[in-house]
């Protein structure tokens, strides 16, 4: 469901985010990561956060399950962006950070763990693993897209049996005008 919105507005969600600057929230995830390390943009949108990370000087891979959204990325990269939902992506390579922004929050609430776990298998031991939802908790669908909120209790709860920890969490304000009103979770965590 959530896709086809993305497929069906990809002009004006990538021309809504790709200028808004999420170096606050960078600057919170690469110093887990090594000088030139990889990282996997997991759900990447627009490519914005792709594109600074390369900026930064590190190697990185790009997906969206949008293919509307994966071309606008590879334009704006440069570079390959896979077409691949969380769990159609595989890669046999192990990355130094995931960053998954505002995006796992389209997965369903009962699915998460299962996301989780799969990404995760391709994170490096003591890898970072960056992502961030709408703040609370509940599903909600709106405009065509599903969203699963979360708060630090659910997240704890999502992640049990999981080989991730949560290292640091924190609230922000959403980053786009006019949406500062709406909180969002983020959090790092680690593999172990």
């Amino acid at each position: 469901m959530s896709i086809d919105f993305y497929n069906q507005n990809a002009s004006s969600f990538y021309a809504s985010t790709v200028e808004v600057d999420s170096t606050s929230l960078l600057e919170q995830f690469t110093p887990y990561l090594p000088k030139g390390g990889s990282v996997l943009d997991a759900g990447c949108g627009s490519g914005r956060d792709s594109k600074r990370l390369i900026e930064f000087g590190f190697h990185v891979d790009a997906f969206d399950a949008s293919e509307a959204l994966a071309t606008l990325a590879q334009q704006l990269l440069g570079k390959p962006v896979r077409v691949a939902t969380f769990m159609q992506f595989t890669s046999t390579q192990q990355y130094d950070g995931i960053w998954a922004c505002a995006s796992l929050l389209h997965v369903s609430k009962a699915s998460l763990p299962d996301t989780f776990a799969h990404l995760a298998s391709m994170l490096k031991l003591g890898g970072a693993f960056y992502c961030s939802f709408k703040y609370g908790q509940g599903e909600v669908e709106r405009d065509g897209r599903s969203f699963t909120h979360c708060d630090e209790v659910l997240l704890a709860e999502l992640l049990t049996g999981l080989p991730l920890a949560i290292d640091k969490v924190w609230l922000t304000t959403d980053l786009r005008v006019g949406r500062e009103n709406e909180q969002w979770l983020n959090a790092v965590l680690l593999k172990q």
